[in-house]
């Protein structure tokens, strides 16, 4: 069951995502509904993190996989065609999403569980359940990005 449709971040959005993640090189993003792909190339382009996206529905994985090959950026960014949850994120320093509230809330104890203190969610418009964020930034487009710093959310 997806808990959100395909609706892509607009470009601004994405890069104002990763700057508030503080994506630093080496470390690891993952995106959750990675769509086709943008957040993740953004964030290997601008960072030099890699990134990996996880996308349920075929063509927007191999729309993300051929944009990725264009560019060359394989080593630093991947796309695994499946369901966000049964991907294991104990690696992540930062994990991004653009989910409703419901697919948020589905998600959370999944974070709870897997994310080491110090990871952080990046929200795009829904917040995460009753978590506290540490960054609220609405001044974009009319979006809003919740940061989220694990062990500091409650």
């Amino acid at each position: 069951m997806s808990c959100a449709p395909f609706v892509q971040t607009p470009v601004e959005v994405a890069k104002k995502m990763i700057e508030l993640a503080d994506l630093k090189p080496g470390q690891k993003l993952f995106d959750l509904g990675a769509g086709d792909g943008r957040l993740l190339i953004l964030a290997a382009q601008e960072s030099g993190a890699s990134a990996i996206g996880v996308e349920l529905r075929d063509d927007l994985v191999e729309r993300a996989r051929s944009e990725i090959k264009k560019l060359n950026l394989q080593e630093r960014v991947q796309i695994v065609h499946g369901d966000f949850f049964n991907v294991d994120l104990r690696d992540a320093d930062v994990v991004t999403l653009y989910l409703t509230t419901s697919g948020n809330e589905r998600l959370r104890p999944k974070l709870e569980q897997e994310l080491r203190k110090g990871a952080k969610v990046v929200s795009h418009d829904f917040k995460v359940g009753n978590w506290r964020a540490s960054v609220v930034y609405n001044e974009l487009l009319g979006h809003t990005i919740y940061r989220y710093d694990i062990g500091e959310q409650s």
